[in-house]
């Protein structure tokens, strides 16, 4: 499922739901609770849908790994009405917190009929990732310290910052991936210099 990802609730336009829906692009968009969704041949509200939800149609998963461990949610899938679109389909999607049921977040979902709900919460988990994506471009290269009055200064502030943040990235992994390599010969050399020594011992 090559998905498009968009949060602060994008999914209330319309028009980009439709056009993503055209361009036959499969995507995850957060709505608000006062967004309209077809249920059936009913036009209802998210909320409203939600609250039809049975007790019995939660599911507790994981949206990926955090700093204190797995990101577990209740899971609810509501399929929604698909008209025009062989072989896809429309869903809402609801995150509730585990032990606070009243914090939730909605999103709407198009992709193929048979995605496994495992995945869609992946999907929708990798806004945790774009986030701490961020907030680090912001601590290490300045992100948000900009003062420029047009579009285009903040769009090469942006770019430039962001470039500099990935070659950060680029380079950690590659001394992160050389240590343990330093470690392996540093122990190979250790246990063949140990060798040599009993060879020599027993030679003589």
């Amino acid at each position: 499922m090559s998905t498009k990802l968009r949060q602060l609730q994008y999914g209330n336009d319309r028009r980009l739901r439709t056009w993503l829906e055209e361009q036959d692009l499969s995507h995850v968009l957060a709505v608000a609770s006062n967004a309209y969704v077809w249920l059936g041949m009913k036009q209802q509200t998210v909320r409203a849908v939600v609250k039809g939800l049975p007790s019995c149609g939660w599911e507790v998963l994981s949206c990926g790994a955090g700093a204190k461990g797995e990101r577990l949610y209740e899971w609810a899938l509501v399929p929604l009405l698909t008209v025009g679109r062989p072989g896809r389909q429309r869903w809402l999607l609801v995150r509730r917190k585990l032990g606070a049921p009243q914090e939730m977040a909605y999103y709407v979902v198009f992709g193929p009929k048979r995605t496994p709900l495992e995945q869609i919460v992946k999907v929708a988990g990798t806004r945790w990732a774009i986030e701490e994506a961020f907030q680090a471009a912001k601590g290490e290269v300045g992100l948000d310290q900009y003062e420029v009055r047009s579009w285009h200064g903040w769009y090469r502030h942006i770019t430039l910052a962001l470039l500099a943040h990935a070659f950060l990235t680029v380079m950690r992994a590659a001394a992160s991936s050389e240590v343990p390599s330093c470690r392996r010969r540093a122990r190979a050399k250790k246990r063949a210099h140990g060798n040599a020594c009993g060879l020599a011992l027993s030679s003589r």
